[in-house]
């Protein structure tokens, strides 16, 4: 019997650009007061802004909240590494 399995589930819910949380968060990549870089299962998500704390980060759920003076939210086609940093990890 094949078993099946679900994608997690991602949700993005923005409150009055200041708090922020996500589901479906696999790592946190980066982070500092005006970006912070998470791995979600649907790709990377770069979160900008000033005076950006997180929260929380449950890695069991992929549940993830954060606090701050919120200016984008942007899905990455290419992960920050990509370009001349990628080729010295290779």
């Amino acid at each position: 019997m094949q078993k099946l399995t679900t994608a997690a589930p991602h949700n993005i819910i923005m409150e009055n650009r200041k708090t922020l949380r996500i589901s479906g968060v696999k790592d946190i990549d980066n982070f500092s007061e005006s970006r912070i870089v998470l791995n979600t299962v649907m790709g990377e998500l770069v979160i900008r802004g000033e005076d950006l704390h997180v929260s929380a980060l449950d890695a069991e759920s992929g549940d993830f909240s954060m606090t701050g003076n919120i200016s984008s939210v942007c899905y990455s086609r290419h992960s920050v590494l990509d370009g001349p940093v990628k080729k010295l990890f290779r």
